[in-house]
C-alpha cells in the first residue's frame, strides 16, 4: 500500500458528531445529591482511617464525607483542598481503585468500596464552578520564588507559597499550564476544560504570575534564576519519549502516545483527527491504556496493547484495564516488538515473545508473531530531558534521569528544590506531585524563614 492510499485508509474511517460525543462523554457522571448522601452514609468514619493514611496528600477522608452527610459542602471542599489544591482533578483521575478505596474496610469480596473519589468531586466541583475563595494569603514576606514547570507539582508549591505569602513566579514551557493535566490525561477523564477551570481557581489566589512559552534551557538557565531567586522548584515533568531502539522507528505512522493525547485534548473537532484503523500500542502503563481507549473511541476498528510482561507488572491498574478490554481494546501480554515493517509508511509489527527464567528475569523465547498495523503508538515511558539544564547540573545530582530529592524535596543545590515525575523514585501520578509541590513549598519556606 502506497503512502497516500495508507493516509486515506487512516483517514477515511469516520464517526458521526453525536457517537463521538457519546464515547468522549464524562467516564465517571458526577453524583447527584441524594446519590452522594447515600455513598456518604455508607462511611464507617474509622478512627485512623485507612483510606487517610493510603491517600498521598493526607486527606481527611472520613472527615470530608462527614461534612457532606451534614450538607456543608463547602466545609468539606475545604477538608479536601486545603491538603491537595488539585483535589478537583484528582477526584477525576486518580487510581483510586489502587490507593484510598482500596483500603477502605467496606472493600471486601461481599461490598464494593465507599465512592470517595466521586465523593470528593461532589464536594471539590461547585468550588471550582463558582470560583468561590476558600484560601488567603498571609502578610508578604518579601521572598520571591521561581517555579520552573506549570504541571501538578509546580503549580501546587506555588500556590502554597503563594498562601504562606511570598511571590512566586511560574515558568510554563507549553501555550497553557497544567502539564500533563492538560495534554496527557484522556479526554473523557477531565472534559469541559476543567483543566483550566482549577488552574484559574489556584491562581486566584493572587501573588502568582504565569508565564507561559518560557522554557529552561532555551529562554532562562537555572544558574539564572538562582541569581534572580530567592529559591527555585523544578517541576518540569519527563519532556522525552522513550524509544523502541528499532530500525524504522521514523517511519511515518510510527508516533508518541504522549503527542496525539495531547492532540486530542486541543482538538476543537475530534471528527478530523487520524485516526488509524488498525492501531497497535506499545506499553502497559496509564498512557497505553488512555491512548489505546481513545483510538477505540475516535473509530479505530482493531486496538492491540502489547505489553512485554504479564498483568500483574503492568503500569495501568487493573482497573484501567479492564477498561480498555470493555471499549474493545485487546491486551496482549509477554511479547516485545522487534521489527517495524513498511517502505513508505508502517504496515506491520513483529513480535517477540518473552517469558520470565528461573531468577525472574525477562528473556526472549525465540517464538514470533507479527500484527498489522496503520498506527503504531510509543507508550514506554517518558525521560527527564537533562540537556536543557545544560552546564548547570554541576552540582546537581540526577541518577538515572531523574533529579535526585530529600524528603522535603531538596535537591544537592541548597538553593533549589525539585518534585513531580522529574524526580528519582516517583509513580508518576498527579496526586503524588501535588504533594511533593506541596511538601517543597513548605520547606523553602522553613529555610527563606531561617528556621
Amino acid at each position: 500500500m502506497s503512502k497516500s492510499e495508507q493516509q486515506a485508509d487512516i483517514r477515511s474511517h469516520r464517526l458521526d458528531k453525536d457517537e463521538l460525543a457519546r464515547n468522549f462523554a464524562d467516564l465517571h457522571p458526577p453524583l447527584s445529591r441524594s446519590e452522594a448522601l447515600i455513598a456518604a452514609d455508607r462511611c464507617y468514619f474509622c478512627y485512623d482511617a485507612p483510606c487517610t493514611t493510603a491517600c498521598p496528600t493526607g486527606i481527611d477522608i472520613p472527615g470530608f464525607i462527614q461534612k457532606i452527610r451534614s450538607d456543608n459542602i463547602r466545609g468539606s471542599a475545604h477538608t479536601i483542598l486545603a491538603e491537595n489544591i488539585m483535589g478537583g482533578m484528582c477526584a477525576r483521575v486518580c487510581p483510586t481503585e489502587v490507593l484510598c478505596e482500596e483500603a477502605c474496610v467496606r472493600n471486601t469480596h461481599e461490598e464494593k468500596p465507599v465512592e470517595i473519589g466521586l465523593l470528593q468531586r461532589y464536594a471539590t466541583d461547585p468550588i471550582f464552578d463558582q470560583q468561590t475563595p476558600l484560601f488567603s494569603r498571609a502578610p508578604a514576606t518579601g521572598k520571591k520564588i521561581a517555579v520552573v514547570g506549570g504541571g501538578p507539582a509546580g503549580l501546587s508549591c506555588a500556590h502554597r507559597l503563594a498562601m504562606l505569602g511570598h511571590d512566586v513566579v511560574v515558568f510554563n514551557r507549553d501555550d497553557k499550564a497544567g502539564g500533563l493535566n492538560e495534554y496527557g490525561i484522556a479526554a473523557y477523564k477531565t472534559i469541559d476544560d476543567f483543566a483550566q477551570k482549577e488552574i484559574e481557581y489556584i491562581l486566584s489566589i493572587g501573588g502568582i504570575e504565569l508565564r507561559n512559552g518560557e522554557m529552561l534551557g532555551k529562554d532562562f538557565t537555572l544558574q539564572e534564576l538562582r541569581i534572580s531567586y530567592d529559591a527555585v522548584f523544578i517541576g518540569i515533568g519527563l519532556g522525552s519519549t522513550n524509544s523502541l531502539d528499532l530500525d524504522h522507528e521514523s517511519l511515518p505512522g510510527v508516533g508518541s502516545a504522549i503527542e496525539y493525547i495531547a492532540e486530542i485534548r486541543q482538538a476543537d473537532d475530534l471528527g478530523k483527527l487520524p485516526v488509524g484503523r488498525r492501531v497497535v500500542v506499545i506499553g502497559g502503563g496509564m498512557t497505553a491504556i488512555d491512548i489505546a481507549v481513545q483510538s477505540k473511541r475516535l473509530g479505530a476498528e482493531v486496538v492491540d496493547i502489547v505489553y512485554r510482561r504479564g498483568p500483574e507488572q503492568m503500569g495501568a491498574s487493573r482497573y484501567e484495564q479492564d477498561l480498555a478490554q470493555i471499549n474493545g481494546v485487546t491486551i496482549r501480554h509477554w511479547a516485545r516488538p522487534v521489527e517495524l515493517l513498511g517502505d513508505d509508511h508502517v504496515t506491520n509489527i513483529r513480535f517477540e515473545r518473552t517469558a520470565l527464567d528461573s531468577d525472574g528475569r525477562l528473556r526472549s523465547t525465540g517464538e514470533h508473531f507479527e500484527l498489522s498495523a496503520d498506527i503504531v503508538f510509543k507508550a514506554i515511558g517518558q525521560i527527564l530531558d537533562v540537556g536543557m539544564f545544560g552546564t548547570d547540573t554541576v552540582g546537581l545530582e540526577i541518577r538515572h534521569d531523574r533529579i535526585v530529592v530529600n524528603e522535603a524535596g531538596r535537591t544537592t543545590l541548597r538553593d533549589v528544590w525539585a518534585g513531580g515525575d522529574c524526580v528519582a523514585d516517583g509513580d508518576d501520578l498527579t496526586v503524588t506531585a501535588v504533594q511533593q509541590g506541596k511538601v517543597a513549598a513548605v520547606d523553602i519556606d522553613r529555610c527563606l524563614r531561617g528556621e
